[in-house]
């Protein structure tokens, strides 16, 4: 399960990120989305200390989605140093998430 935790902004917990940060952006009423949540908890044991991963929800943050060009749902977005390096839209199995992140840690 992602961990919550509350930041003053979006920039902030990407810049003060030491490492890697894999973000889901999903909406509740997502089937897909919610399939993928699923992926990423296997996912996230494999990861663990390697990467962070965060879920934005796109209704309650839209700006972020738009800023990030946003458009299908689930997709995740890989950031290093602070700077978006990898796209995926729609639902990946966790060994497959685990070999497209892994260049990045």
């Amino acid at each position: 399960m992602a961990t919550k935790q509350q930041f003053n902004s979006f920039e902030e917990l990407l810049s003060g990120s030491e490492t890697p940060i894999l973000v889901d952006f999903y909406a509740t009423w997502c089937g897909p989305c919610q399939m993928m949540s699923g992926f990423l908890d296997l996912a996230k044991e494999s990861l663990q200390d390697k990467m962070k991963i965060v879920k934005i929800d796109v209704d309650k943050y839209p700006e972020i989605a738009s800023q990030y060009g946003i458009t299908a749902l689930p997709t995740l977005v890989v950031f290093k140093q602070a700077q978006p390096v990898d796209k995926i839209e729609g639902v990946i199995r966790p060994q497959q998430l685990i070999d497209r992140v892994t260049p990045f840690l």
